[in-house]
């Protein structure tokens, strides 16, 4: 994966207006949906005997759960149509990178031991894609807190590379590194 450069105020703003519109969008759908289903099961569909002894609250409940299930995948369809969109770029290039920094993560132990102990070019290509990526991703999302960890363990990197007068570029990386680890 190729890393662009993303520009923080702009991804910052989609993000916000996209979290907003998925929440405002799943609590009109789920009350739409729930009211659909009460109107449907209980009011059409159910026979009067049935009803008997049961609240309007614990008789309706599942059918609101299933509204907000209904809801939830209708939103997440709707999230997998837009993401290929221009407003979604962004957004969806760094959902991207979380996903492979997921991977990675599941196997870094593994990965920094072929890097530091083996020396091992193609484990060095996933830290320094990882690293870097990392960097920019906690620019993007504003934490702070652990970006001085990433930056100390990007330099043990850049040391150990100095060290094997290795260079190394993030255009090297293939998602299909990983799997060798």
């Amino acid at each position: 994966m190729k890393l662009e450069s993303i520009d923080k105020n702009t991804y910052r703003q989609r993000l916000n207006r996209i979290i907003i519109g998925f929440i405002v969008t799943l609590t009109i759908l789920s009350v739409a949906y729930g009211a659909a289903l009460i109107i449907i099961f209980t009011e059409i569909l159910s026979q009067p005997e049935m009803n008997e002894g049961m609240t309007n609250a614990t008789s309706n409940f599942k059918y609101n759960l299933a509204g907000v299930i209904l809801a939830l995948l209708s939103c997440a369809a709707l999230l997998n149509f837009l993401k290929t969109t221009t407003f979604f770029k962004e957004i969806y290039y760094v959902w991207q990178l979380k996903q492979i920094h997921n991977l990675i993560y599941r196997k870094l132990k593994k990965i920094k031991a072929a890097a530091f102990d083996k020396n091992d070019e193609k484990a060095m290509v996933i830290l320094y894609f990882y690293y870097t990526s990392l960097l920019q991703v906690y620019v993007l999302d504003d934490n702070t807190l652990t970006l001085s960890s990433v930056k100390l363990e990007q330099q043990k990197l850049n040391e150990l590379l100095l060290e094997k007068d290795k260079s190394i570029n993030v255009a090297e990386f293939d998602k299909q590194l990983i799997a060798m680890f």
